[in-house]
């Protein structure tokens, strides 16, 4: 089968690779019909997260048709189309025991090669996938936007961790992609204010667009009293950080009233400057907020009910041998594009 293999840190080649065999009975055979190119996957591509260490097939953001599967598998069959989770859990461990899955100690996921494992992920024409992480789309849900479930798990799985009020204003960090379907759910859940802070135009206006009531730049020197007014004088009770970097976050901080709650999401750096007393002093609560945890369901369903459209969001189909050709676009930053969707 055809692959699109990481060789080395920003190079990355079509190559003909062994079609992958099942390796345990409880796993499929998933032809690829879709696969997104994640930021995450962006940030590995040169090496800084550590987390796509040459060579990997990299890619965890998908869907396809099960072609293949193993004799114990039960609730899927071939012909099955599908979407599935980023992380394998072991479903064994005291995490996954309580149900947390997404803090498995023994987790893994697709396209991911880093110092602990190496799991080849699904930019390629097949790929392995455990039954327990896979779910069947609903009907009429395209391949490209089932291709979305993944990052719109992740932008609802932080908001299940600390959701605004009914009525309630709140602020997203960052209009990236993940920034940005957060936006989007909040909407459907209170109509307080949304506040979108992000440095690029361009992606404020799609703040805008997409239901943020205002889209304010982090470096304008009135941010702070802005969403004052904003709020009437009483900051946020809630914001969401979606960047990952110490300028957002403590531009998140900075926004949160006494007793507030900061989430993070977005993880492009290791370690941050903290401002500690800020926090200590006005005992900010920070929420990390990992991957996904069940959230699969509600978003094939608001997707597919029209509640929670992402093809906005979709930057550029294009098939899997010009995958060099938008990662180096999306690295670079070219086009402002926000996602863009491999075809095999």
């Amino acid at each position: 089968m055809q692959a699109l293999v990481l060789t080395a840190y920003k190079n990355l080649e079509i190559q003909e690779v062994a079609k992958p065999k099942l390796l345990s009975p409880t796993q499929v055979l998933v032809r690829i019909k879709a696969a997104s190119i994640c930021g995450s996957d962006v940030h590995g591509y040169d090496g800084s997260t550590g987390r796509r260490r040459p060579p990997i097939i990299m890619g965890h953001e998908g869907s396809g048709i099960i072609e293949e599967v193993g004799s114990l598998v039960a609730n899927f069959k071939v012909g099955d189309r599908v979407t599935f989770d980023s992380t394998i859990y072991c479903g064994s461990c005291p995490f996954c025991k309580q149900g947390l899955f997404n803090l498995c100690d023994n987790r893994r996921v697709l396209g991911v090669s880093c110092s602990d494992y190496h799991q080849d992920g699904i930019f390629a024409e097949y790929a392995l996938i455990e039954e327990r992480v896979l779910f069947h789309l609903p009907q009429g849900l395209s391949f490209e936007e089932a291709a979305m479930a993944e990052p719109a798990g992740v932008a609802a799985h932080a908001i299940s961790l600390a959701a605004p009020k009914l009525g309630e204003d709140v602020a997203v960090v960052g209009a990236g992609l993940i920034g940005l379907l957060v936006i989007k759910l909040l909407r459907t859940m209170t109509s307080g204010n949304i506040i979108a802070i992000e440095m690029d135009e361009q992606r404020r206006k799609k703040a805008l667009e997409i239901g943020a009531d205002f889209a304010i730049d982090p470096r304008d020197s009135q941010l702070l009293e802005k969403v004052q007014s904003i709020t009437s004088g009483e900051m946020l009770q809630l914001v969401y950080e979606a960047v990952g970097a110490s300028s957002p976050i403590n531009t998140a901080i900075s926004l949160v009233r006494k007793g507030g709650t900061v989430v993070l999401v977005g993880n492009v750096t290791p370690t941050i400057d903290l401002p500690l007393q800020s926090v200590v002093t006005r005992q900010i609560r920070l929420q990390g907020s990992c991957a996904i945890n069940g959230e699969y369901p509600v978003i094939l369903k608001m997707m597919a009910d029209k509640k929670l459209d992402v093809t906005d969001l979709i930057s550029k189909v294009a098939p899997l041998k010009e995958g060099k050709v938008w990662f180096d676009k999306l690295y670079n930053r070219e086009d402002n594009l926000l996602k863009v969707v491999l075809v095999p």
